[in-house]
């Protein structure tokens, strides 16, 4: 069965067609990070006007590379929640009116529930139940994935998402948008015991995570420095502020395998791509016995991949929609009308 993925949920612009939900034919980005880098980070009125100069072109040149044509496609999934609600509806909108005009079944998809199913194309041998820490920009869960299509959110922020928490701390340090990137390549060159940074706690919820108290936290250190003249060790920093963040990801998910009896433990979500939460969760499965997949770099962002996995078991499960399908800007993964 060949799905046709589209996804315009942020900044990228992607088009994919997957072969039975695992086997990628063809995946074609295009990005707009260079534009957003001018103003230090994504402009919802101009993701939306390039992702409608950009789709159909997209979606023409994922069709090519795979060796198809619309007509040997068997169903189009699309993301259409959650995001800017702009980009959002060029995808659903253009979705919409290919599957009408090429007469095929139409999947809407969640855009968490894609990216955990991006480890799906890269490891043939994993299949739920298991455990995944979804780490995003927008978005910081560790949910329970019971089947194909069953999620239950067992944790999730409080507050700032954690690569919303990176890239803050590294736009404070004159780092570029996307900050995250450039924060975990120089923390590479850092001592992480050069600074002791708060892990904060939600009392009551051992799952959950507040990452606010830590971006405050190193903004305070920059400033303090700067009213006093000092110079901060801006590499020293990134990595304290890394091993922080990653000992509070891996600890909640680690905890909370161990309450349910998960053995399986799976990272997604674009902050999957950052080296210190890598290597640490992968130390602290191996430490445990826990089997961990990681989802390959070039399947961490945004992509249409992603969307063509998920839709395949979508719509296996009988999730289509009609013409009335909406985009809608915010959606738990284990909404009922998903």
């Amino acid at each position: 069965m060949l799905i046709l993925g589209i996804e315009s949920s942020c900044d990228e612009t992607a088009a994919s067609v997957v072969e039975d939900g695992r086997r990628v034919l063809s995946n074609v980005v295009a990005s707009q990070v260079e534009e957003h880098r001018l103003y230090g980070g994504v402009v919802p009125e101009i993701a939306g006007r390039r992702h409608a100069e950009a789709i159909s072109g997209v979606v023409e040149q994922a069709l090519a590379d795979a060796g198809v044509t619309i007509a040997d496609i068997d169903g189009i999934a699309v993301t259409y929640a959650p995001g800017l609600i702009g980009a959002l509806l060029v995808g659903v909108s253009f979705a919409k009116g290919l599957a009408l005009s090429a007469d095929k079944p139409l999947i809407p998809v969640h855009h968490l529930r894609s990216h955990i199913a991006s480890n799906y194309l890269a490891y043939p041998d994993l299949k739920p139940p298991f455990l995944c820490l979804v780490v995003s920009g927008g978005h910081s869960h560790i949910v329970r994935v019971d089947s194909y299509t069953d999620f239950a959110v067992i944790g999730r922020t409080r507050d700032d998402a954690a690569g919303e928490c990176y890239d803050k701390a590294a736009r404070a340090m004159g780092m570029p948008y996307p900050g995250g990137i450039a924060l975990d390549k120089l923390a590479a060159e850092g001592d992480p015991t050069a600074f002791h940074l708060p892990h904060p706690r939600v009392e009551g919820s051992p799952y959950d995570f507040s990452f606010s108290g830590l971006k405050t936290a190193v903004l305070n250190r920059l400033h303090n420095a700067a009213q006093k003249g000092e110079e901060v060790n801006k590499a020293d920093l990134c990595a304290s502020f890394q091993r922080t963040v990653t000992e509070l990801l891996v600890g909640n998910t680690l905890r909370a395998a161990a309450d349910i009896g998960a053995s399986t433990i799976v990272l997604a979500g674009g902050v999957a791509a950052n080296s210190g939460l890598r290597a640490g969760m992968q130390a602290a499965c191996d430490e445990k016995g826990l089997t961990l997949y990681l989802p390959p770099l070039s399947l961490c962002g945004d992509n249409g991949a992603m969307v063509a996995a998920q839709g395949y078991y979508e719509y296996l499960a009988g999730h289509t929609a009609g013409a009335d399908l909406n985009a809608v800007a915010g959606l738990p993964i284990d909404a009922d009308n998903c």
